[in-house]
């Protein structure tokens, strides 16, 4: 069976809910499976923090596992417009994949949440899609023939899902939202799938 990787950090939960969400999206897609991986928290020095396999929750994410499945979800926090750092940290240390063309035409997606409506939720898309260009990957959004895009007072956008969180991580995701999730992994695996045959 095919995989697609959902690669995310999550801070308050909220991000880690939405992988959970966009997994299930691609998994309604016949003969793919999705491999929900996560990144460590670092400090401010750059030196991972965390302990080298998480207490709970989706393992960490090996450069192995962007070469096996053949497809990638990614999903952040926004962090002033951008993505967090930890994930900004793991896509750094994947050179040795562009030296070599290992995500060359694969399909990627991305998702985020914000505390606020004007968070910078389609800029830390954008973000996250830069490193996914460079490799030579192939982006998948969200079309407007999705009837959520134009309904959602929350989150949602043409460039991947998103979700209005809250400060704390209080805001539950809303209907449309989930929607959003869920046709954003059914896109992206269909298109992986495509590309991949």
């Amino acid at each position: 069976m095919k995989e697609i990787l959902v690669l995310y950090y999550s801070q308050h939960g909220s991000v880690r809910e939405m992988a959970r969400i966009v997994a299930h999206g691609i998994e309604q897609t016949s003969g793919i499976k999705a491999r929900i991986r996560t990144v460590p928290k670092i400090s401010t020095v750059c030196e991972t923090v965390e302990p080298a396999i998480p207490d709970q929750g989706a393992p960490y994410a090996e450069l192995r596992d962007l070469e096996e499945c053949i497809g990638v979800a990614l999903g952040s926090p926004t962090r002033f417009g951008n993505m967090a750092a930890p994930m900004k940290y793991f896509w750094d240390g994947t050179s040795s994949l562009w030296l070599k063309g290992a995500l060359v035409g694969k399909a990627a997606a991305t998702f985020t949440s914000s505390a606020s409506i004007h968070g910078g939720q389609e800029t830390t898309l954008i973000s996250m899609m830069l490193p996914l260009l460079h490799h030579g990957m192939i982006m998948v959004g969200l079309p407007y023939s999705e009837p959520e895009l134009n309904n959602t007072l929350s989150g949602g956008t043409p460039y991947g899902a998103s979700h209005v969180a809250g400060s704390t991580g209080e805001k539950p995701i809303t209907e449309d939202e989930r929607k959003l999730c869920l046709a954003l992994g059914r896109r992206l695996a269909e298109t992986a799938l495509k590309l991949a045959s």
